[in-house]
């Protein structure tokens, strides 16, 4: 199944798309990893250094069918945030959670691309991956979880709906996680 949404704003040229790349756009996917990869290595789910856009479409797709899974995975659906011909982030919408998901993943991740953060990105993704997960996916209740000092993702969850659940801390790890549900 191909996702495409399209979430129109009011300035020109500034529409925001979730997809995937086609071919020809492996050089933007693979800056858009370049570039993120340092300071958030989980850019990409299950991508090895060298593996093509044809190769990891497929991953991609596999992933999305849940057929072949790496240990601890589910189903996903993984695609990347389009504004004009640039990769400004991703999301990857889980389509069931696991004991460790469910503790301190969340049916939604996303991250943006460090020079395109501070733009309102990431309330626009959440946005649109809460779309898909309600009306393609059917998961009327989605968990949203990220680290109680991350302001910015608190206040992304936040404007999308996001109610708090609770705080926790894993494995005795010093950083608490906060956990939201957004209810449709």
């Amino acid at each position: 199944m191909q996702y495409s949404v399209l979430l129109k704003t009011m300035t020109p040229g500034d529409e925001l798309i979730l997809r995937l790349p086609a071919e020809d756009e492996a050089s933007e996917f693979l800056r858009a990893h370049h570039a993120t990869s340092p300071d958030v290595p989980s850019f990409l789910h299950c991508y090895n250094d060298g593996m093509s856009l044809s190769e990891y479409l497929q991953v991609l797709a596999t992933m999305r069918e849940g057929t072949n899974l790496p240990s601890g995975y589910v189903p996903e659906t993984f695609l990347f945030a389009f504004v004009g011909p640039r990769i400004v982030g991703r999301v990857a919408i889980r389509h069931a959670l696991n004991r460790v998901l469910e503790r301190e993943g969340g049916h939604i991740g996303y991250v943006v691309v460090p020079e395109f953060r501070r733009r309102g990105y990431a309330t626009r993704m959440l946005a649109l991956a809460l779309r898909i997960a309600h009306e393609q996916l059917g998961i009327d209740d989605v968990l949203l979880v990220c680290a109680d000092s991350n302001v910015g993702s608190i206040c992304v969850i936040e404007r999308n709906g996001g109610v708090l659940q609770d705080v926790v801390r894993v494995d005795n790890s010093d950083a608490p996680l906060r956990r939201f549900r957004i209810r449709r």
